[in-house]
């Protein structure tokens, strides 16, 4: 019982110790100049400005405007900042020194040493202000910098190394995009070494691919006087001269999609892939300003059997297989019709298509694919899928339907289907290949690099079963040799569809204008804005585009 005690009380005298050692550690901390100096350089490291001034003695009012100055003005994206040497206290006062250690733009290194004096007020260590408190060479009124010159900016280029900013085109000169001068906020969102008042691009390629395309400016790192002028330089670091991005864009393809837009009455789009690759080989939109061709969402009308078509023949339906095309059908209790309410009877699939019977897709879609299995398919041909091209682009849009009804308008583009000129010149292109591509304005390896991208690469191709390439490429041509399109005066060897999308409201609302199809490994489409049947008003354009190649 009596070494018990003894045992508790030696644990409670230990305790009693390592609390009293500790409150003395405690205390010895707050008197220790070192610990205050660390303690500052640490909030300095982290860019906490309110406990930096927390520890200085005397902090000049400007305190954080100075340090935040220093910081922006210099370029600095990263920090360190620790305790290389401390003196013992004298007489309240010790002495130290400390190293810096920044990352400048362009993941540049500048170090300095520097001196700090610390001071004790009121049982307390301070820092002691001045202006060598962040650079020893500093006097009251001047500061740190870093002077900057930027190179040349590199251009974009087309496919054959031409600038594209020279173009004869209006539409590949804005695909380029201008130069603008930088806002506070756009310098603030590129970070370091930019500044508000520096040339950047303002849209287009040259704002996705920036900092490729204007390189790297020389620093000069300066101490300079309140009116800007230096005082001494202190370190030079070398530039480097920025990338060209050499674009899939092709002068002759683009001239000949210009020139076919040329009389055009009313806003048109056109855009031109290589069908194997995805590359995009022309772009053009008629008035200028709005990139339609990209950016727009439409309808996609009949073009979309092209997609329906695909799995119908998946499905088991054949090229020859005799199907009935109406002129009216009733679907989920709404009736459907076609063209001028023509009834063509019992007729091969392939006839089907090139008439474009909305009454025999809406029914087979119905009947023998169904949401679910039309969606899949229309995902294999770039629907509901990101397009990362180098310059921002819509997705085309298959969404879900709440009935047969709208599934049926759907399957022959209608209803709530949206897509783009690009995107379905993609379409035409899947069906000129057999693989759907991604489209894409520069090289695969670059379009994740585009700002808008965020790091999303292109999907990767889509293959079409040997058996859908085989029948989209009988069923095509029908329409240009017997079909919506045979009376337009394609060049031999053109395929495509029409399409006449309805937008709007009334008994007989107004329609864009669609035409899609490919010529060897050439896709294209084109769209006509309220421009009527796709047969009148969008495939000529696509003729006349291709007799200009």
């Amino acid at each position: 019982m009596h070494r018990s005690r003894v045992i508790v009380a030696v644990a409670v005298a230990v305790a009693v110790v390592v609390l009293g050692a500790g409150t003395v550690w405690f205390l010895r901390r707050g008197e220790d100049p070192e610990d205050t100096a660390e303690r500052y350089l640490a909030a300095w490291t982290r860019g906490d400005l309110a406990a930096m001034k927390a520890l200085v003695d005397k902090p000049p009012g400007d305190f954080e405007q100075r340090l935040t100055r220093m910081r922006e003005e210099m370029a600095v994206t990263a920090q360190r900042y620790r305790v290389a040497s401390m003196g013992d206290a004298d007489d309240g006062e010790a002495k130290g020194a400390y190293a810096a250690e920044l990352t400048l733009a362009g993941n540049r290194s500048f170090a300095y040493d520097g001196t700090m004096t610390l001071v004790e007020r009121d049982g307390e260590w301070r820092v002691r202000w001045s202006p060598q408190l962040l650079h020893p060479e500093l006097e009251e009124g001047h500061r740190l910098r870093t002077a900057r010159d930027w190179p040349d900016r590199a251009p974009v280029l087309a496919a054959d190394g031409s600038v594209l900013s020279d173009s004869p085109s209006g539409s590949a000169r804005q695909l380029a995009g201008p130069l603008g001068t930088a806002s506070a906020e756009a310098a603030r969102e590129l970070g370091p070494p930019y500044r508000e008042g520096d040339a950047v691009g303002a849209d287009g390629l040259h704002r996705q691919y920036e900092r490729r395309l204007a390189g790297t400016p020389a620093l000069a790192v300066q101490i300079v006087d309140a009116e800007n002028r230096e005082v001494k330089t202190l370190h030079r670091f070398g530039g480097a001269d920025g990338e060209p991005l050499r674009t899939t864009i092709d002068p002759k393809v683009q001239a000949a999609a210009g020139e076919a837009l040329a009389d055009a009455e009313k806003p048109a789009s056109m855009v031109a892939l290589r069908a194997s690759t995805g590359e995009i080989l022309a772009v053009a939109n008629k008035p200028g300003g709005y990139n339609r061709a990209l950016m727009g969402q439409y309808p996609p009308g009949s073009t979309f059997k092209v997609v329906t078509a695909a799995a119908l023949v998946a499905e088991g339906v054949g090229v020859n297989t005799r199907v009935p095309c109406p002129a009216t059908t009733t679907i989920g209790g709404r009736s459907f019709r076609n063209y001028e309410n023509e009834d063509f009877g019992r007729i091969p699939f392939r006839e089907a298509f090139a008439h474009s019977c909305n009454t025999t897709f809406a029914r087979l879609a119905v009947d023998r694919l169904g949401q679910k299995r039309l969606a899949e398919v229309a995902g294999q041909f770039g629907f509901n899928v990101p397009i990362i091209a180098g310059l921002p682009a819509v997705r085309a849009a298959f969404p879900g339907n709440e009935d047969d009804a709208a599934f049926a308008s759907a399957s022959f583009g209608q209803g709530k289907v949206l897509t783009s000129p690009l995107n379905m010149a993609s379409v035409a292109a899947a069906a000129a290949s057999g693989t759907w591509h991604s489209p894409r304005l520069v090289d695969t390896s670059l379009a994740s690099q585009a700002l808008d991208a965020k790091g999303r690469k292109p999907v990767p191709p889509k293959k079409l079963e040997p058996a859908v390439r085989r029948a989209l490429q009988a069923l095509m041509p029908a329409v240009v040799s017997e079909g919506t399109a045979a009376d337009v005066g394609f060049p031999s060897g053109t395929a495509g569809k029409t399409g006449t999308a309805e937008f709007g409201s009334g008994e007989e609302p107004p329609t864009h204008a669609w035409f899609i199809g490919y010529r060897g490994d050439i896709a294209f489409a084109v769209i006509v804005e309220d421009g009527g049947t796709g047969a009148e008003a969008a495939a000529p354009i696509a003729a006349k585009f291709l007799k200009r190649l």
